[in-house]
């Protein structure tokens, strides 16, 4: 309980008066106390916590040792982004092991850049495949991603960003080769 002091005066110079003795107030704090702490917890009850935000990313079981040697994907049905420093990546279109049959071309990441090639690349496949009469849910475009050392995570997420926004259902993420630094280092991103 707080409570406020006043002076009576202490003194005797009143001429001999007799005054009578006040008490001194007091303020009763309790019901402020109760009124506070019931205030926190409504406002801890319904504040909303932000729930982390996620994406699904679907990985594939391992192999087994007696399973047979997955097709391979045609070349011309391939895009591999090449992750490098400075918030640049090289892409190509076929394999490393053969000369490339688009590239390798330096872009950023973003509308301007990885998205528009993605969704060019995808087009063009399916305009391929619509032609052959081939089935496009299982001959769609399939994407390797190669993050090196010196790209960072952001990038990473980014281009998983990317594979949501352009709706492609085929993409893997696998280690970086000797040919795929060299390109890096040719356009000096590594």
């Amino acid at each position: 309980m707080a409570e406020l002091n006043t002076g009576d005066g202490g003194g005797k110079k009143g001429g001999g008066k007799v005054r009578s003795k006040k008490s001194n107030p007091s303020v009763d704090l309790t019901a402020m106390v109760d009124l506070a702490f019931l205030l926190i917890t409504f406002f801890i009850l319904t504040t909303t916590l932000s729930k982390p935000q996620s994406m699904n990313l679907a990985m594939p079981d391992e192999p087994k040792i007696d399973d047979p040697v997955p097709p391979e994907t045609p070349a011309w049905r391939t895009l591999t982004l090449v992750l490098g420093s400075g918030d640049k990546l090289v892409w190509y279109s076929g394999r490393t092991d053969g000369p490339p049959l688009d590239g390798p071309v330096v872009s950023g990441y973003g509308k301007t850049g990885v998205r528009d090639l993605i969704l060019n690349k995808k087009a063009g496949v399916d305009a391929k495949n619509k032609a052959d009469g081939a089935d496009l849910e299982k001959s769609g475009i399939t994407i390797i991603i190669k993050p090196s050392k010196k790209s960072n995570y952001k990038n990473l997420v980014d281009i998983l960003d990317e594979m949501a926004i352009t709706k492609v259902k085929k993409y893997a993420i696998v280690d970086i080769t000797d040919a795929d630094i060299k390109f890096l280092e040719d356009n000096k991103i590594y």
